[in-house]
C-alpha cells in the first residue's frame, strides 16, 4: 500500500502543488520532479487506507465487549471481515464479514466527513464474554483500486482482548492432617490457601489474629506438575524454633515415660492398674476407685518456645482446563500448641477482577470433650454395638485422630487399638458387659481422651431358644434310655 505525505493544512499534494514549490524553492533536481509526479499518479490510482482498532482495557467475564475498528480511506469500500486468531496464530476464524457487492446495509457503521476523508468504524459486540473469548482479533479492510475494479487494497489492524476471571473459591486446609500430637519434640505445621477459579492468578497473602505475617520465600523443588505433591511440604531441616529444657523438665519428661519410652497413661485410664499386685507402688485412691463413665483430659508438650516462630512462604500455580489458575499458598511454621491453639489465621486474596480481597479463615483449636454416642442405647447379648464420635464441645482444626482402646484388655476382634471415628462390637458376648472403652482424639495442638462403658443386658429370645435345646436335648436323653428299659425288662422275663 502506498501512501503519500499530508501537508499540515490537510490537503492532498496535487501536480499544481508540485510545479508551485519548485518555483517557490527555485532548487529542483529532475530525479525529485519525477519521483514527486510518480508518487502523485500513483496515490490517484490507488488511493490509500489506514486501519486502527481501538485499545480495550482488561474485562471481566460476563461483562459485554464492543470491538471497534476505525478506518479512513478516500476509496470505495470493498469488504470488512473479523477474524478471532487462536492456537497461537495459524488458525483464523472468521466472527464478522460485510460485503459491499451484496450488502448496502451500512447499519452496523458509522461514517462520516472529516477534511476530505471518509472515516468508517465496523464495530463487533461480544455479549457475556468468556474466558474462551481471550486472545487476539483483527480486522481486516479492503477497498477497490481506482485503476481498476479487479484489484482490492487491504489493510488490518489487530488488537488482543484480556479476559479476566475473578476467583471462585478461597479455602484453608491443614497439610499431612489427620496427624498424631507430639508432647516431647517440636513438630513443623504447614496451612495451605486454596484459590481456584482465577486469572491472571491473585495474589495470597496471610494474617494471624489481624497482623499481616512477615514470610519468608521458601524454594521448594518442583514435583513434576502433579497436584497431589503441592499438598506435601518436605519435613526436610528446617530453622526451628529453640527448644531448650533444662533438667527439671527433662526429668519431669521423662517421668512421663513408660518403661519402653512410650507416653504414659493417667491412671484414670486404667482403673484396675493401682489394684494389681505386681504394680505395689500405685496406692488405691479415690481418683482411681471411682471412675466416671467419661474421662477427659489434656496434655501439652514439655518444651518451650524461646522465640517468635518463622513463617516459610511458598506457591504454586496449576493451570485449569478452563483457562483459570489454581493457586496453592502455604505457610510453615513449627507449631507451639501453648500459643498457637485458638490462633486465628486468615488467608486473603487480591486480583483486579474484585472490588475487595476475599477471605477465608480457620481457627487452630485442639479437640475438646468428644461426644460419644452408642447404639443401641440398651444393648443385648448378641447385638452388634456401635460407638461413634457425634462431635466435640468446641470447632476442632485441623481435623482429629481417633484411636479405640479397650481399657485392661483387647478389643472384641482381638486387635489392641482401632482407628477411625467409629467402633463396632459385633455380637456382643456377655463377657464384656461393664467393659470400658477410651477413645483418643488428637491433632496437632492436643489430645483429649473420653471413655464410656458397654453395659449388656440378657437377651430373652437367645435364652428361650437355649432352654429349648437344653428340654430337647434331655428328651433325646429320655428316649435313648427306654430302648434300654425295654431290653432290661425282656431279659428279667426270661430269666
Amino acid at each position: 500500500m502506498v501512501g503519500n505525505t499530508h501537508p499540515r493544512n490537510g490537503k492532498y499534494l496535487k501536480a499544481d502543488g508540485v510545479w508551485g514549490l519548485l518555483q517557490n524553492k527555485g532548487k529542483m533536481t529532475v530525479f525529485s520532479l519525477c519521483f514527486l509526479l510518480c508518487a502523485d499518479v500513483l496515490d490517484l490510482a490507488l488511493g490509500y487506507l489506514t486501519v486502527t482498532i481501538e485499545p480495550l482495557p482488561p474485562v471481566v467475564v460476563g461483562d459485554t465487549v464492543t470491538l471497534k475498528c476505525n478506518f479512513k480511506t478516500d476509496g470505495r469500500l470493498r469488504e470488512i471481515v473479523w477474524y478471532r486468531v487462536t492456537d497461537g496464530g495459524t488458525i483464523k476464524q472468521k466472527i464478522f464479514t460485510y460485503d459491499a457487492m451484496f450488502n448496502t446495509n451500512y447499519s452496523h457503521m458509522e461514517d462520516y466527513r472529516r477534511r476530505e476523508d471518509l472515516v468508517y468504524q465496523s464495530t463487533v459486540r461480544l455479549p457475556e464474554v468468556r474466558i474462551s473469548d481471550n486472545g487476539p482479533y483483527e480486522c481486516h479492510v479492503g477497498i477497490y483500486d481506482r485503476a481498476t475494479r479487479e484489484k482490492v487494497v487491504l489493510a488490518s489492524g489487530n488488537i488482543f482482548l484480556t479476559v479476566m476471571s475473578p476467583p471462585l473459591s478461597i479455602s484453608v486446609v491443614a497439610a499431612d492432617t489427620p496427624a498424631p500430637f507430639s508432647r516431647y519434640q517440636a513438630q513443623n505445621f504447614t496451612l495451605i490457601c486454596i484459590v481456584s477459579g482465577g486469572k491472571p492468578a491473585p495474589t495470597v497473602y496471610f494474617k494471624r489474629d489481624g497482623e499481616l505475617i512477615e514470610l519468608i520465600p521458601w524454594a521448594q523443588p518442583s514435583s513434576g506438575g502433579k497436584q497431589a505433591a503441592a499438598m506435601r511440604v518436605p519435613r526436610g531441616p528446617q530453622p526451628l524454633i529453640s527448644r531448650e529444657l533444662d533438667d527439671t523438665k527433662l526429668q519431669k519428661s521423662l517421668s512421663l515415660l513408660d518403661f519402653d519410652e512410650k507416653p504414659a497413661r493417667l491412671f484414670t485410664e486404667d482403673p484396675m492398674r493401682g489394684y494389681t499386685p505386681r504394680a505395689p507402688r500405685y496406692e488405691p485412691s479415690p481418683a482411681t476407685e471411682i471412675i466416671p463413665e467419661t474421662v477427659v483430659s489434656r496434655e501439652f508438650p514439655r518444651w518451650v518456645q524461646s522465640t517468635d516462630p518463622l513463617y516459610y512462604f511458598h506457591h504454586t500455580h496449576i493451570p485449569l482446563s478452563d483457562g483459570t489458575i489454581e493457586v496453592r499458598a502455604m505457610i510453615t511454621w513449627t507449631l507451639n500448641p501453648q500459643l498457637d491453639n485458638d490462633a486465628l489465621f486468615s488467608c486473603e486474596v487480591k486480583h483486579p477482577a474484585l472490588s475487595m480481597p476475599m477471605q477465608a479463615e480457620v481457627t487452630l483449636e485442639a479437640p475438646k470433650g468428644p461426644k460419644l454416642i452408642m447404639t443401641p442405647t440398651r444393648a443385648k447379648v448378641g447385638d452388634t454395638v456401635r460407638i461413634v464420635v457425634q462431635g466435640f464441645q468446641n470447632e476442632v482444626f485441623p481435623e482429629p485422630l481417633f484411636t479405640w482402646t479397650r481399657v485392661g484388655g483387647r478389643l472384641l476382634d482381638g486387635s489392641a487399638e482401632h482407628d477411625g471415628k467409629e467402633l463396632i462390637l459385633e455380637r456382643v458376648p456377655p463377657e464384656l458387659n461393664g467393659s470400658m472403652y477410651r477413645c483418643t482424639a488428637q491433632n496437632p495442638l492436643g489430645s483429649t481422651d473420653t471413655h464410656t462403658r458397654l453395659i449388656v443386658f440378657e437377651n430373652p429370645s437367645m435364652m428361650k431358644g437355649t432352654k429349648n435345646q437344653n428340654n430337647a436335648a434331655s428328651f433325646m436323653e429320655t428316649l435313648g434310655l427306654m430302648p434300654a428299659v425295654l431290653i432290661l425288662t425282656v431279659t428279667l422275663e426270661f430269666t
